[in-house]
């Protein structure tokens, strides 16, 4: 009898997009190229594309907490991933899901906007976001514009924004992918601890669905047992990797390439 060992099981509780290029198909790819499994659960659907978002549709609380539980009940969970929950009911279904899995890791990407700007959540989602939902993650991956909307700093630097964000979130790190810089300069903050700048080269080209690789491959060094520290820099490292890679699929923004060509 044949005896296989598990890969670690991560619950992404995120939209759906229907381009392939960011959403639960982007947790998967990512997850998958860390070792680990996916365990998809459904909170939005969109209509988008590679270039930007038409139209979203979040879901009823009973299917999304069904879809959970279900999972929770037959699975081992080794870490949660979050990204587009999109309404303010969603963020306590979430809020919920977390709190049945106590100790658990949990990576929250907070999905405000789209990479082509649209938006994919009601105003007030950022608010219950920071004040509801952070305190409950383990890190949350926002880029800066993400950052400013949860700070409600317009104008905010990282250091700005991370000094108000901090006292919600244990750990934050602020991208720097949407500057106009040579360089892309990556901040981790943590509460009582300096901040640690990771840099990489800038890339040409614009990318659909790079947060949620990121975020997803972070959550997926967490399940394998990776130390925080450690696991933000080999999922930063791995995200620049399939933006190198990626694939203009389409007609608008580039496509990460998650997983290597023989696995695609």
């Amino acid at each position: 009898m044949t005896t296989y060992t598990s890969r670690p099981v991560v619950l992404c509780l995120s939209g759906h997009d229907p381009s392939g290029g960011a959403g639960l198909q982007a947790d998967i790819e990512a997850l998958q190229a860390q070792g680990c499994h996916a365990a998809p659960t459904v909170t939005a659907l969109t209509v988008q594309d590679t270039a930007n978002v038409v139209s979203f549709r979040v879901l009823d609380r009973d299917w999304v907490l069904a879809q959970a539980r279900t999972v929770i009940a037959d699975l081992p969970i080794a870490a949660i991933k979050l990204g587009m929950l999109g309404s303010v009911e969603m963020v306590d279904t979430v809020i919920d899901i977390i709190q049945s899995l106590p100790g658990i890791p949990v990576v929250c990407d907070p999905v405000l906007r789209a990479g082509g700007g649209g938006a994919l959540g009601q105003d007030d989602v950022g608010y219950a976001l920071r004040e509801r939902l952070l305190p409950l993650a383990t890190i949350a991956t926002p880029n800066l514009p993400e950052a400013r909307l949860l700070a409600d700093l317009p104008e905010g630097s990282a250091d700005e924004c991370a000094a108000i964000l901090l006292p919600y979130c244990r750990h934050l790190l602020i991208t720097g992918g949407h500057g106009d810089e040579s360089a892309i300069h990556n901040r981790l903050y943590s509460r009582n601890a300096s901040p640690q700048t990771s840099t990489c080269v800038r890339l040409p080209g614009s990318y659909h669905g790079s947060g949620c690789t990121l975020a997803s491959a972070l959550a997926g060094r967490l399940a394998q047992g990776e130390a925080l520290h450690s696991a933000v820099q080999t999922a930063l490292d791995y995200t620049w990797r399939t933006l190198r890679d990626a694939e203009q699929l389409g007609h608008g923004q580039y496509v990460p390439r998650r997983l290597p060509l023989d696995l695609a």
